[in-house]
């Protein structure tokens, strides 16, 4: 009888053999279904054994680099889970953890895997309120935190262990040092066996109109639904791959984690706390970078910037977390002749539809159900399944391993999210002949007006066609006449200064370039608010529209 991790390595050569053959992948991939499994022991530590190549590369701002390899990472985690059961962690156990981009980081998750204790990140932007809404919901007996964050904890109550991921001598009152960690065996044995069902994570949600749900991901949810995301970022042995996300957030554990070593991939990070476009294409030149994922921030600042200091664009180019508007995906492809490649997932998922390499793309489309995802569109009125345009959901009695167990403590809305058979994403869709899936909006972001029905995205895409446009995001403005018109927020790109002038120009552009209903009557300058995750946060927006401003401009006002 194959092992888990014949299994899982049988599952994963499926996919990097048919890795442009969309067909032959979504028809014949099958989720391996281990009934036990822990991927730190069972995979990473196997690919590890013996193994010099690099598993993480990090480049400090001011040059310094840490490189470690795969054997390294293996020996350092096993001591560091170790040195965590000497100190009373065990299967279970929550912990905070609460660091940045650094080695640190990774050797916890694997730690913690190891010992079947159950990981809660937390990005170091949070602060005491936040802690202690964590701390408390999450049952927290153990925080890991960069020496710098420790302070925020004086105003959180609770024992549980404090671990300061720093050297002896710079280790606050109450704290201990991690790095007494590495004097730890570097033999590690399990206490038991790891079922597939153990909890492994714990997400906060990035609670962008609501209090944070609590996310809950098995051994297998994560490490192994990510077999989806290897297929759809394009990552093989030998990658170098860089994703740019903030820890704490379930897209760095989607990217910079389980996808590059599903893949026997090298991680590579550059930190930075301004964002250089021109340094950062340098150090992915030095790095070799060969895959790239960013959200659509990134990509706008990009584009901002000459894309052809890139000497060596990588292979694979992709981007997530909101849809890319089609005109900075055509900008990428004219400097480095790639495409960017959208892919669509939740905090609850990994990636569920995506434009996979080497297949054909429509303009705004974000392609195609992920291999081991049945994605049905439900009709808003009835809720019945095969609707063109409708809520995006998953099949649930084929169940993808890459989906949640549900909402942590929260039994109604877990129902709630899976009533009829369906896990409900709450996002809309149009799919269209060939199967190609666009996204509409969040359900509760499509507005409509003089009876017509506005995508927030659409108008967005179509103003960032425009020079002056760095960033936008539309919402519903009150109208006597319409019920509702298109509003935009809209940040300048450099050169533009925000007035009259520049209004004219975007209103101007919106006529030329949108249906007579789609286009915008309101218009305002100005950043957008967002989540610690640096998604837009438009229910403030629409807030902030509904209590009017003297800093908005109308369109009637300029004919």
């Amino acid at each position: 009888m194959a092992s888990a991790t014949e299994v899982f390595r049988s599952a994963r050569d499926f996919l990097l053999e048919h890795r442009e053959d969309y067909g032959t992948a979504y028809e014949g991939f099958r989720w391996p279904r281990p009934d036990r499994f822990n991927w730190a022991l069972d995979w990473f530590d196997e690919i590890a054994d013996g193994n010099a190549r690099t598993a993480l590369h990090i480049v400090e701002e001011d040059g310094r680099e840490t490189q470690l390899s795969f054997g390294e990472m293996s020996v350092r985690s096993a001591q560091f889970a170790n040195w965590l059961r000497a100190r009373g962690v065990r299967a279970e156990d929550r912990i905070l953890v609460m660091l940045g981009n650094q080695a640190e980081l990774w050797i916890t998750a694997l730690a913690a895997m190891k010992l079947r204790a159950v990981v809660i990140p937390a990005t170091p932007l949070l602060g005491p309120a936040d802690l202690r809404d964590r701390v408390d919901r999450g049952r927290v007996r153990h925080v890991i935190a960069r020496p710098e964050d420790t302070g925020k904890f004086a105003e959180v109550p609770g024992d549980y262990t404090r671990i300061a991921a720093t050297d002896a001598g710079a280790v606050p009152g109450g704290w201990l040092p991690l790095d007494d960690a590495y004097g730890a065996p570097a033999d590690f044995t399990p206490d038991a066996p790891t079922r597939a069902d153990d909890p492994l994570m714990l997400y906060f949600t990035s609670g962008t109109t609501a209090r944070p749900k609590l996310v809950e991901h098995t051994h297998t949810s994560y490490p192994i639904g990510h077999l989806s995301t290897m297929y759809w970022i394009g990552l093989k042995p030998g990658d170098v791959h860089l994703n740019i996300s903030s820890p704490g957030w379930a897209k760095h554990a989607w990217s910079n984690l389980f996808a590059p070593w599903n893949a026997e991939a090298t991680v590579f990070l550059h930190n930075y706390t301004r964002f250089d476009a021109a340094r950062l294409m340098a150090e992915m030149d030095r790095a070799q970078v060969t895959a790239f994922c960013a959200p659509p921030t990134v990509w706008r600042m990009l584009i901002q910037a000459d894309l052809t200091q890139l000497r060596t664009p990588p292979r694979e180019v992709a981007a997530a977390g909101e849809p890319l508007n089609p005109e900075v995906i055509e900008q990428v492809r004219r400097s480095w002749g790639v495409t960017v490649r959208d892919g669509f997932g939740q905090t609850e998922t990994a990636v569920q539809v995506a434009n996979s390499p080497g297949q054909p793309l429509k303009t705004g489309s974000m392609g195609r159900p992920s291999p081991g995802y049945r994605v049905e569109l439900l009709d808003p009125v009835s809720g019945a399944p095969g609707a063109s345009e409708g809520e995006i959901a998953l099949d649930l009695s084929h169940r993808p391993v890459g989906l949640m167990t549900g909402y942590h403590g929260d039994a109604d809305r877990t129902a709630e999210a899976m009533a009829g058979g369906y896990y409900r994403t709450g996002d809309i869709g149009a799919r269209d002949a060939d199967g190609y899936i666009t996204y509409v909006g969040r359900a509760d972001d499509v507005f409509k007006a003089s009876d017509y029905k506005i995508s927030p995205f659409e108008v967005e895409s179509a103003l960032l066609e425009h020079e002056a446009v760095a960033e936008a995001a539309v919402v519903p403005a009150p109208d006597e006449l319409r019920l509702a018109v298109p509003k935009a927020y809209v940040v300048l790109a450099a050169g533009w200064e925000p007035g009259p002038d520049t209004a004219k120009v975007l209103f101007e552009h919106s006529r030329e370039a949108l249906a007579p209903y789609k286009r915008i009557r309101r218009l305002e300058f100005g950043d957008l608010p967002k989540t610690v995750s640096g998604k837009i946060r438009r229910i403030e927006l629409r807030e902030a529209t509904a209590a009017g401003s003297d800093a908005e401009y109308r369109e009637e006002d300029f004919r």
